[in-house]
């Protein structure tokens, strides 16, 4: 995956936006003001990418098992997140399921009336 898929995948998302909050150099995915995805654009640049992704711990867990590019997140609560290097032995369309999984989880937690607001 290169980062123009990754960036629009993302932003395809109902009510995503993009920001810099920490620094010119890890964008961040939001939905209803809560992250969902991170990355650094430096790795990208390098040829080495990696996306931090929200994940139920259970399924966290079950990932880092599976699959050697999946590890705890990086500067994360590790419970709660996993970095996941790009272009390895995770496929385009599992990272793009893995996305979907945090998208899910942030939505879900956001309150009716806001999660109605981003659907309409």
């Amino acid at each position: 995956m290169n980062l123009e898929t990754f960036y629009e995948y993302c932003l395809s998302k109902k009510g995503v936006t993009e920001h810099f909050p920490f620094d010119q150099d890890t964008l961040v995915f939001k939905v209803g003001g809560k992250m969902f995805a991170l990355s650094s654009l430096k790795q990208w640049e390098s040829g080495q990418p990696s996306v931090n992704l929200k994940c139920d711990p259970e399924v966290a867990v079950e990932w880092r098992l599976q699959f050697e590019a999946v590890e705890p997140g990086f500067h994360m609560n590790k419970k709660h997140w996993n970095t996941v290097a790009i272009n390895t032995d995770v496929s385009d369309s599992f990272l793009k399921e893995m996305i979907d999984h945090s998208y899910g989880l942030v939505f879900s937690s956001l309150t009716k009336n806001i999660q109605k607001e981003l659907l309409s």
